[in-house]
This record gives structure tokens, C-alpha cells and sequence, in this order.
């Protein structure tokens, strides 16, 4: 089981292996728009669990993200626990 943990308020979700992050990054508040990875909305910073998250998109590649940061519409939580924040 994997879950993704807003550090700031402390929400957290539950999910199965290999989930997209689109259906429950919002219950802990992490705000969509396109969902394409264009708009960079949903950007978070990773505080702890990147390596429980698939690797970085094309999209988020192109965005020129600082590191530590990745856009939730993209992302999967292969297993594990991923701490974040909004950035």
C-alpha cells in the first residue's frame, strides 16, 4: 500500500501500489487545473518518498522544475509513504 501525506495539514490517504496521485492528491490539497502537466497547478514539493513515485514525465522534464518538486497530475505512488508539501 502506498499514501501520500500533506505535511503542512497533516492530511493523509491510503492507496493501493501504482496509483495515480490525480484522484487523491486533492483530499490533501493539492489544487488541479489542466491535469496535463502544462498549467503546474498541482506542483509539491517531495519532502521524503521520491523514490516511491514514478520517475519524472516529459511534461514535468519541460516545466524545468526545481528539484524536489513534482507536478501530482503526473506522478504514481509506486509503494511506500510520500511526504509533501505545497509549493
Amino acid at each position: 500500500m502506498g499514501k501520500l501525506v500533506n505535511i503542512d495539514t497533516k492530511k493523509e490517504v491510503t492507496v493501493k501500489d501504482n496509483t495515480s496521485l490525480v484522484p487523491i492528491a486533492e483530499e490533501v490539497g493539492v489544487i488541479f487545473a489542466c491535469q496535463d502537466g502544462m498549467c503546474t497547478s498541482c506542483r509539491m514539493q517531495i519532502v521524503e518518498g521520491m523514490e516511491n513515485l514514478t520517475p519524472q514525465t516529459q511534461n514535468e522534464k519541460d516545466n524545468m522544475l526545481p528539484a524536489g518538486e513534482r507536478l501530482a497530475c503526473q506522478c504514481q505512488i509506486k509503494k511506500g509513504t510520500v511526504k509533501m508539501k505545497i509549493s
